[in-house]
């Protein structure tokens, strides 16, 4: 009885061999991590910011725009930096152009 006992504690001590597979199977996990972070987070919001200066670009005197405020108005002029939106009857904001969110339908 006391042979089996000290049979495992001497295979215990005994430390298996880290071979090539055996690190790329450890770090495999961290691999696929990222593959799948890169799917669900990094590329959809890399698609969203290209539209987003897309719609920035071809935004035009007479379009219909909202802020990132929340402010919706009719674009009136615009500059190479800002834009001048048109909120109500002869009020005019200058707005930089990143903060426009979205251009509303006509």
């Amino acid at each position: 009885m006391l042979n089996f006992f000290t049979a495992v504690a001497f295979a215990a001590d005994e430390a298996p061999a880290a071979g090539g597979m055996g690190q790329l199977m450890s770090f495999a996990p961290l691999v696929i991590l990222f593959v799948i972070f890169y799917f669900l987070l990094i590329r959809p919001q890399q698609k969203k910011a290209k539209e987003h200066r897309q719609m920035i670009t071809q935004l035009e005197k007479g379009d219909m725009v909202i802020t990132s405020g929340g402010i919706h108005g009719t674009i009136t002029g615009v500059a190479e930096d800002t834009i001048t939106v048109e909120i109500a009857d002869n009020v005019r904001v200058k707005v930089a152009k990143e903060h426009i969110v979205s251009k509303k339908k006509k």
